[in-house]
């Protein structure tokens, strides 16, 4: 078969789909959807594979807008057996973790909830609080999405009061433990005067608070105080004392009694509107309301039951056995519900029932956990519609034909030309998109210390972020969509990552500058450019002398500031670690032997300028690459007499 048929999508070779369909067999397994240029667009599971990926490719199948695009897309279809339906869903969930696929892509990550982290791959694990999940290193632990950021909080502060933990993720001292070591609040991590053994043992009791298991930790410590009591070792028993103390406290602040105290639950509930989808999930142990986690999804990518099946999937697969409830109630019949318990029951070791109540007290927790999942859809809503009004509006001033779904912002920041960098923000639909900002280092050599020119600045900055959109034979295209696709964006899919909007901050002489170089590269009239001055607020447009006739406090205005604003935080946040570092590393800079890299090895082992200037010339040949002469030239350097 020639490599041309191969790039085609199957729905066009009706004769090749056919065969590829009888070569998969009826059997449980995993099954993966590829485009044209080998990227994973889908992958899913089956207790039987080939009528599953059958029915994909059948005319009558009402399948959902955005399914049907990607089954336009498929150009090769592969497969793997299980022996099980679980065993199936099981690596479903590790290889939609490993390949993130575009179109498995089910939960929002817009960072509006909080997680606990965990960081079990260090011999001291750390514990704190994170928007972000990231999979880089599999045995840290994520606990949430936390719907309620400010008891989480409060939570953690309670544990780092009564536990010894560590503080810190860098030592302060290179040679001594600090002050919270001497006031009992970490066991001296920075020092090794705990072992990691030991100190883990530490972190496991804290992780069970955020697994649901408080009860169970708290019979743990009532024991080690018993034990301490008749050891005559009264203060550990005072320590294992105010540790349950401030348990109990904590649970008294955040714990809601429910009925029917015998048994551990989780109850999982969703509202939705044609766009959105709120899901909440209430965890319950004894009898207790002891975590409450929210999710977003689209609307439009699937059943009620379908969205709630890969919810639980997607949390039950990166939590422990013994965090997985016996019993797990759910607003609307699963479509796969049969394998999810099989899988379920086997990870945990036990039974696990998936029940969808109809009436009594488990009905009556399903109704309160869909009322709090319609409370977050209407603020959702809300803050949807603000966001809409304000692209509306900006529309409205800058004549766009259609929403600037793609804002992006840029900035300059420097002092006196020392340290000088630019930044690139991205707002999507009115929200900043973090995932898509940038730094640049300005490398103009005419701009340094004591000659400024943000002009230039501006320039460089956006002829490197447009340079592989230049088009320089065919300067006829007219709008986005002309502009041939460069390279898909993360997630594998061929959208462009092409602004509908430029802002510049600044005034006019910004603006024409940026203006000038977009016409060099023949894209001024593919991409809007505007410039927002920051005295009057006032909005430029290219070949305008004076600015638009608006109002800096009405919806599209705003959104603008919000993007200016927040270009220039990010410009400034890095411009002071340039700046931090070019400090850091100056004096060392000036030591005759001491390359860059040496500098680095120096600063990493130290810590500090400070440190460095106290050290031995023994103590400077234990940093790496550092040897006899050259730790003599560093401590003549520093001591000069």
């Amino acid at each position: 078969m020639s490599a041309l048929n191969e790039t085609k999508p199957l729905l066009k070779q009706l004769d090749r789909l056919e065969a590829r369909l009888k070569e998969i067999p009826a059997e449980p397994g995993v099954y993966f959807m590829r485009a044209s240029n080998g990227d994973i667009l889908y992958i899913g599971k089956s207790k039987k594979l080939r009528s599953r990926v059958r029915s994909y490719f059948r005319p009558a199948q009402n399948l959902s807008a955005r399914i049907a695009m990607m089954v336009r897309q498929v150009t090769e279809i592969e497969f793997i057996v299980t022996d099980s339906e679980a065993e199936a869903l099981a690596l479903e969930a590790n290889l939609i973790k490993k390949h993130q696929p575009h179109y498995n892509v089910l939960l929002k990550d817009d960072k509006k909830y909080p997680y606990v982290c965990i960081t079990w791959s260090e011999d001291y694990p750390r514990i704190f609080i994170t928007r972000k999940r990231r999979a880089t290193k599999q045995r840290d632990r994520y606990y949430g999405p936390y719907v309620d950021t400010r008891l989480l909080r409060d939570t953690l502060h309670i544990i780092k009061g009564v536990f010894p933990l560590r503080q810190r993720r860098k030592p302060l001292f290179k040679d001594r433990p600090c002050l919270n070591y001497d006031m009992g609040k970490c066991p001296g991590v920075c020092q090794s005067l705990i072992t990691p053994e030991e100190y883990k043992k530490i972190v496991q009791k804290v992780a069970m608070v955020f697994q649901g298991r408080g009860d169970e930790l708290q019979s743990s410590l009532t024991a080690q105080m018993e034990r301490a009591v008749e050891r005559l070792d009264f203060e550990k028993a005072a320590q294992c004392r105010d540790q349950l103390k401030a348990l109990y406290n904590l649970n008294a602040d955040q714990k809601v009694s429910l009925p029917d105290d015998t048994i551990s639950r989780d109850a999982i509930a969703l509202s939705a509107d044609d766009k959105h989808c709120c899901i909440q999930l209430f965890q319950i142990r004894a009898g207790k309301l002891v975590g409450r986690l929210g999710f977003f999804a689209d609307a439009k990518s699937g059943t009620s039951g379908a969205i709630l099946q890969r919810v639980l999937e997607e949390h039950y697969v990166t939590v422990e056995a013994v965090e997985i409830p016996t019993e797990i109630l759910v607003q609307h019949e699963l479509p796969e519900g049969e394998i999810l318990t099989e899988w379920l029951s086997e990870k945990k070791g036990r039974k696990v029932s998936l029940i969808n109540p109809q009436r009594q007290i488990k009905a009556e927790l399903i109704e309160m956990v869909e009322r709090n999942a319609n409370y977050e859809l209407e603020r959702t809503q809300r803050f949807s519609d603000r966001n809409t009004q304000a692209l509306q509006d900006l529309a409205t001033i800058l004549d766009l034909p259609e929403l600037p779904k793609r804002i992006e912002g840029y900035d300059i920041s420097h002092i006196q030309g020392s340290n000088a960098v630019a930044s690139q923000v991205v707002f999507v639909d009115g929200v900043p998109a973090k995932q898509h900002y940038r730094h640049y280092k300005i490398k103009n050599p005419e701009i340094k210390i004591g000659h400024s020119d943000d002009f230039a600045s501006m320039v460089e900055v956006i002829s490197r972020r447009f340079r592989k959109y230049k088009i320089p034979l065919n300067p006829s295209f007219k709008s986005k969509d002309q502009i041939p696709p460069i390279s898909p964006l993360k997630g594998g899919h061929n959208e462009q990552d092409f602004p509908d909007l430029l802002m510049i901050d600044g005034g006019k002489g910004q603006l024409s500058a940026v203006v000038k170089v977009l016409q060099e590269m023949h894209l001024l009239d593919t991409v809007k450019v505007v410039s927002l001055a920051k005295k009057r607020e006032e909005i430029f447009l290219p070949g305008e002398s004076q600015p638009l006739d608006t109002d800096s406090e009405q919806p599209g205005v705003q959104l603008l500031r919000r993007v200016r604003d927040e270009s220039h935080r990010f410009a400034v946040s890095f411009h002071r670690q340039q700046r931090l570092k070019s400090s850091r590393r100056s004096r060392l800079a000036e030591i005759s032997g001491l390359g860059f890299n040496r500098q680095k090895q120096l600063l990493a082992h130290f810590h500090s300028i400070d440190y460095i200037r106290e050290a031995s010339i023994e103590k400077l040949t234990e940093a790496p690459g550092i040897g006899r002469g050259l730790a003599q030239e560093i401590y003549k350097y520093f001591h000069p007499n």
